[in-house]
């Protein structure tokens, strides 16, 4: 049942990274959730699964890139494995387990003319900080969430990496 995906493992890292990044994205657009440092961290590990997921794809065509198929998704589930530690510490930090970073705050977040006038009037102005969660399902945050899906996408990449060991 796996099969399909596990030869095609690049493409479907590339799929899930875009998957991953427009989520984000739409929870930042149309929920209002604006990403705090942690938030933005754990979305450059998507952005950089996409690049090189899709140079990845374009190496293994290449004349002696068969070669390289084992050693791409090696490096997609170290990747992967990135993405669930950033993911577990910005969970613990929301948990208070641990401190989150010293500078926990964004300043990316969409400004409109109400925030604006009410900040000119005086009104406090809230940055997203990393050690509150705004959206939990299921008791899980959007960083729990992440993790859980990092450490299945690594533990993917890995049983890649096995059956192109075992195509040679």
């Amino acid at each position: 049942m796996l099969k399909p995906f596990l030869d095609r493992w690049r493409l479907c890292a590339v799929l899930v990274a875009a998957a991953m990044l427009a989520t984000a994205h739409a929870f930042e657009t149309f929920g209002g959730y604006a990403p705090c440092t942690l938030c933005l961290r754990q979305r450059e590990v998507y952005w950089a699964v996409l690049g090189t997921g899709l140079a990845f794809m374009m190496l293994v065509r290449m004349p002696g890139g068969p070669r390289w198929r084992e050693a791409t998704c090696w490096v997609l589930a170290a990747a992967f494995l990135v993405s669930c530690g950033l993911a577990v510490y910005h969970a613990g930090a929301e948990w208070k387990f641990w401190p989150g970073p010293q500078a926990c705050a964004s300043g990316g977040g969409a400004v409109n003319a109400a925030d604006l006038s009410a900040f000119l009037e005086g009104a406090k102005v809230k940055p997203p900080a990393c050690d509150e969660a705004p959206w939990v399902f299921a008791g899980l945050s959007m960083a729990g969430w992440n993790a859980l899906l990092s450490l299945g996408l690594a533990g993917m990449s890995v049983l890649a990496a096995l059956r192109e060991r075992t195509k040679r």
